[in-house]
């Protein structure tokens, strides 16, 4: 017997839609700006893996870390 769609519960909105508008909101409405916010955001995230990676002990994490390369042009190509 097929599932009454009365009963089915609504989708909620999309959290990655929801998060997008918020950081477009958050820089006044310029994407632009928005995009240059999130990029600073990554790069002080890459900047604090590093950290984290040259604290962990070689031996615990066995090399198994790659690290981020110093050049990412490559990322956008």
């Amino acid at each position: 017997m097929p599932a009454n769609p009365e009963n089915q519960p609504t989708p909620g909105p999309d959290p990655l839609e929801v998060a997008t508008d918020l950081a477009i909101a958050a820089c006044g409405g310029d994407v632009r700006s928005a995009i240059k916010a999130l990029i600073v955001a990554n790069e002080y995230l890459e900047w604090e893996v590093k950290q984290l990676q040259a604290a962990v002990s070689n031996g615990y994490a066995r090399g198994k870390f790659e690290p981020v390369p110093p050049d990412r042009k490559d990322w956008y190509d």
